[in-house]
């Protein structure tokens, strides 16, 4: 059995490695061999454990769902879906002020039934929605702010790739923390929706709303391929398109909700379906092949990921860290409250610095077990945890969705500052409804209690 001199030692070389840049899958796989050899002293039961787990962990059928989730996304996102709710959205809400601003958001939270993945959001929409606000006179900081904070919104709504690595690591039901990220995520998108509106009614020069000359915005010109959107693009091809995305999205998630399949199942059904629908819309062969290396290329490393962070969750709960960690956080004297505050802290010192799928494998076994204990319902410290972590996305320094803006943008002579300045409004937005699920845990567990 480990001494409390070992676990530091363990958790310190996992911390170490980790800010030195050592890549998170390698870090906490060699802490967790590590922490075994500690622990027994034998090479040769190192390599048994490893083995071990690794045959476990990637076995499972649960895993499968990422990279089918990962490939319906990227079927759809590559087909034009981002470019259609954008249009639609954008026909929807000319009665808006800062109405561009609005279908951004609005386009954000759809795409994000559609991948799950905020990167892929940030990308689309930066190419898509911010040479539409330059054309129409948007304060820059302002678009870009919107388009990156509002990115955030894929990674809450479902299916949210952060979800399933969440689920997977405590295994709590996949269909469940979907069905509890519906209402903060759209609480979210409202809540920015509503920002944008009152600043540009309070300041409506944040969002112009006349049409430069096109003689000063021929480098962002809205008909530009492929990013432009004709103004007033046909509204029945749009609803169509839109209508057919949404309707398979919606079938699937509510087929794993009522039970009729399991996640992995659903996520199948939902990669075809997504290829038929790519494939009406035109979509050729080599871009297919694109779209299953990329998936190849992302969930592989993801996966491998998680079986570190089952290796190290394994050697942590063997070492009694868990509740060596529980005992110390109970005997500082704070309630449950005051915990919460530091667990959401640390989330957020941590999401300036690292991603947001590292930060789950690295605090996740340690957090839930402790939050349990602590009487808090699983479903709803995740979406808590979650909305911790995505704020991390638009933190600086590290600020992974600001940075994906600005390599994205079509136009070089944009600064990460301007997008940090541009997304702080979003940021407080996000706070605001990690202290509503806080406080009213309802809001994540009434859709998975119906």
């Amino acid at each position: 059995m480990f001494g409390h001199s070992d676990m530091i030692i363990v958790i310190g070389v996992v911390l170490a490695l980790v800010f030195a840049g050592v890549h998170i899958a390698v870090a906490l796989g060699i802490t967790a061999a590590f922490g075994i050899w500690l622990m027994v002293g034998d090479l040769d039961v190192v390599r048994t454990f490893v083995a071990n787990t690794a045959y476990e962990a990637l076995r499972d059928y649960v895993f499968a769902v990422i990279p089918l989730f990962m490939l319906m996304g990227d079927l759809l996102a590559k087909c034009g879906a981002a470019r259609d709710l954008y249009a639609l959205g954008h026909r929807f809400s000319k009665w808006l002020p800062a109405q561009l601003a609005a279908a951004t958001i609005v386009s954000n939270a759809l795409f994000g039934f559609v991948t799950g993945v905020s990167i892929a959001a940030a990308a689309a929409f930066s190419r898509i929605a911010y040479p539409e606000m330059m054309r129409y006179g948007y304060r820059r900081p302002f678009a870009l702010g919107c388009v990156a904070g509002s990115a955030c919104l894929g990674m809450l709504i479902p299916p949210s790739v952060l979800m399933i690595v969440w689920a997977v690591l405590t295994e709590v039901s996949i269909g469940k923390l979907f069905l509890a990220g519906v209402i903060p995520g759209f609480l979210a998108a409202g809540g920015m929706i509503v920002y944008v509106v009152v600043a540009a009614t309070l300041n409506p020069a944040l969002a112009g709303g006349v049409a430069r000359p096109a003689a000063t915005s021929a480098a962002v010109t809205i008909a530009d391929p492929p990013t432009g959107l004709p103004t007033e693009a046909p509204i029945g091809p749009l609803l169509r398109s839109t209508g057919l995305v949404v309707l398979l999205v919606m079938g699937v998630l509510a087929a794993i909700w009522l039970g009729l399949c399991t996640p992995t199942e659903g996520a199948g059904v939902g990669a075809v379906g997504a290829l038929v629908l790519a494939l009406i819309k035109g979509i050729r062969p080599r871009e297919i092949r694109e779209v299953v290396l990329d998936v190849g290329r992302t969930s592989g490393p993801l996966l491998l990921l998680l079986f570190c962070a089952q290796l190290y969750s394994r050697v942590l709960s063997m070492t009694g860290f868990t509740e060596v960690a529980k005992s110390f956080l109970l005997a500082t004297g704070l309630d449950a409250w005051g915990i919460l505050v530091v667990m959401v802290a640390i989330w957020f010192v941590l999401g300036c610095l690292i991603d947001s799928i590292s930060i789950i494998l690295l605090t996740v076994p340690i957090f839930a077990p402790i939050a349990a204990h602590l009487g808090f319902d699983p479903l709803a410290f995740a979406i808590i945890g979650i909305l911790a972590i995505e704020t991390g996305l638009l933190t600086p320094p590290f600020g992974i969705l600001v940075f994906t803006v600005k390599a994205a943008v079509p136009d070089r002579s944009v600064e990460l500052a301007e997008i940090f300045r541009g997304a702080i409004s979003y940021w407080i937005v996000l706070l605001t409804v990690v202290v509503a699920v806080a406080l009213f845990p309802q809001l994540a567990t009434f859709l998975p209690n119906l």
